[in-house]
């Protein structure tokens, strides 16, 4: 089999230590924030020059706790319920021949860091901590954007986020600017689709909290929330 290697150009860090609670696609949660920071050889200011033009970036990146030696041709969406199966090609589940991740995230700022020079801070982001980022490329609405594509089965199968409910005495151990994202994180419903437990503790990493939260029907209520 040919082979072709790809060059580790950036990190990027974000509030997730583990997989659980990631969004399953960047921009579904706006506010949460990334910073990409590069390897030395690709810090030159001139590599970023015209990039402040453009409000999206696309982030081409390494599912690096996906891979696999065996190729498995049918996967299970989460979308269908997790009992669904459906062709690798026609998903964008981690476990693939080159586990390649894309993400579009919005430029928040493009800085000068002290200590790892030119950085980008961006939102929206649905990537782990310290995830390996093989190339960015500017987001070009003209021709990244095509308002009559088909959408397959996500169109078949609308998603329905949970209620969330934090008490007064737990929200006051959040951090006022995470609020708000913990609660639409956990209206994605990031459990395992398969459990249907209402009585089972579910716990979620961000931001250096530990999440804890149950689910009954359609609402989540936020049981504790303690620092890591």
């Amino acid at each position: 089999m040919q082979r072709f290697a790809l060059e580790i150009i950036a990190r990027i860090k974000t509030p997730f230590p583990e997989k659980f609670g990631i969004p399953r696609q960047s921009g579904l949660i706006a506010g949460v924030p990334g910073t990409i920071i590069f390897k030395p050889q690709y810090r030159q200011p001139e590599a970023f020059k015209g990039l402040s033009g453009f409000s999206h970036l696309w982030i081409l990146w390494d599912f690096s706790l996906a891979h696999r030696e065996e190729f498995a041709a049918t996967v299970s969406p989460p979308r269908l319920g997790g009992k669904e199966k459906i062709g690798v090609f026609a998903s964008r589940s981690p476990f693939r021949p080159n586990p390649i991740g894309m993400s579009v995230v919005k430029i928040e700022k493009i800085r000068e860091d002290e200590k790892y020079g030119i950085v980008i801070d961006v939102s929206g982001v649905d990537m782990l901590n310290d995830t390996p980022v093989y190339d960015i490329k500017p987001y070009i609405p003209y021709s990244d954007m095509i308002p009559d594509a088909k959408d397959g089965f996500v169109g078949e199968r609308p998603f329905k986020k949970l209620k969330v409910i934090i008490p007064d005495e737990i929200s006051k151990k959040i951090p006022a600017g995470d609020i708000e994202i913990i609660k639409g994180l956990i209206s994605l419903d990031p459990r395992t689709r398969y459990i249907n437990d209402e009585s089972r503790i579910w716990g979620m990493a961000y931001n250096e909290m530990n999440i804890r939260f149950k689910v009954s029907g359609d609402t989540a209520v936020i049981e504790e929330a303690d620092r890591l």
